[in-house]
């Protein structure tokens, strides 16, 4: 198993020209979560289709802060993931969506897509700090940093079937 730290941003984005940007890779990913584990961690399995070879990870999390978690994660054989799937927690919403990762000045984004919303996804991007300094894809417009909203988590927007700022008041961040 790999173990980490990781620290990730996450902003809610017009949904970009995919072909203006530097692609290079695509997944379809569905989510499924576990009931809690030790230290109360997120537990979560998904299923990974890319390029139409499937693969499975198992991952744990434990949240230091909202940009920072603890995360444990390895890949799964099929029966184990099936396995793992029993422990499913029924009152979470698996989630479905498509991560685009593209490059733009040595930076890897992974702009995640939900089949909701044809014109908002969320683009998150791993840091070496907190208080890195991002530069921005010049043809992706951000609306806000939703870091710290847990209404964006994927988990929420799953349950939701749609993002939370689609309240006018909500875009004028």
């Amino acid at each position: 198993m790999a173990k980490g730290l990781e620290i990730e941003r996450k902003f809610l984005v017009e949904f970009p020209d995919i072909e203006k940007l530097d692609v290079r890779r695509k997944i379809n990913i569905t989510q499924t979560y576990l009931h809690r584990g030790n230290n109360d961690s997120q537990r979560r399995v998904r299923r990974l289709e890319e390029s139409g070879k499937v693969s499975y990870t198992y991952t744990e999390k434990v949240f230091i802060s909202p940009a920072i978690r603890e995360e444990t994660e390895c890949e799964i054989s099929d029966a184990e993931y099936r396995k793992l799937l029993s422990d499913s927690d029924s009152e979470l919403v698996a989630v479905t969506k498509t991560r685009i990762c593209f490059n733009y000045k040595n930076q890897l984004f992974e702009l995640d897509t939900y089949p909701f919303s044809k014109d908002l996804a969320v683009m998150e991007l791993e840091l070496g700090s907190p208080e890195q300094v991002i530069d921005f894809p010049d043809n992706v417009r951000v609306i806000k940093d939703v870091t710290a909203d847990s209404r964006y988590s994927n988990a929420s927007l799953s349950a939701a079937g749609a993002f939370p700022c689609s309240q006018p008041d909500d875009r004028s961040s």
